[in-house]
């Protein structure tokens, strides 16, 4: 028992080592780029850690991932960081509840879909399935939590940008998906 939870310990360890470095490179990366569309990569590291260690361990990935979140969008004042930190003007409670609660999920519905589907299209539907979970469960908590914040007008410029984002997540969700899970399961 020790040593599988030392085990654990030091796969999430590295996963979310992992989550910290392409947090910094896409941050830098996105800084740089000159168009609104900004994908959240970060989420990749929990899906294939769900698919490949389970859903406890892809869950608490999901938490880090929140948490993340959580203190990026309560060092770094974004417009949108009331939606994501309780610490920052006009955010509160529900600000944690969008940070944490789609990143938790992100660790585990993946799990289940490829233990349901296998093979390719499994990963495949596993990896768009993680990765939409985090743009609908976000969004939804944003609409249900703050749509009224700022009007009608919030509301569409925020699908716009991101159902962009969304889709190419998702895009490249499913290819790192596909490719780096049968690799990882090999070992």
């Amino acid at each position: 028992m020790k040593r599988k939870k030392s085990s654990d310990v030091a796969i999430i360890a590295i996963f979310f080592a992992i989550m910290l470095v392409i947090h910094f490179l896409s941050s830098l990366v996105f800084n740089l780029w000159p168009v609104p569309i900004r994908p959240t990569i970060v989420h990749i590291p929990v899906i294939i850690a769900s698919i490949i260690y389970g859903p406890r361990i892809g869950a608490t990935l999901g938490g880090l991932m929140g948490l993340l979140s959580l203190i990026v969008n309560t060092t770094v004042l974004m417009p949108s960081s009331y939606l994501f930190s309780p610490f920052v003007e006009n955010g509160n409670l529900a600000s944690l509840v969008i940070a944490f609660l789609p990143r938790i999920l992100i660790g585990i519905f993946p799990y289940y879909i490829a233990k349901w589907i296998h093979g390719k299209f499994g990963l495949a539907l596993a990896g768009a399935v993680g990765s939409a979970t985090n743009t609908i469960f976000v969004l939804l908590g944003i609409y249900i939590f703050f749509g009224s914040f700022y009007g009608n007008d919030f509301k569409n410029v925020l699908a716009v940008i991101l159902s962009a984002n969304s889709l190419v997540e998702l895009i490249i969700s499913v290819i790192l998906t596909v490719a780096i899970v049968p690799v990882l399961k090999r070992r």
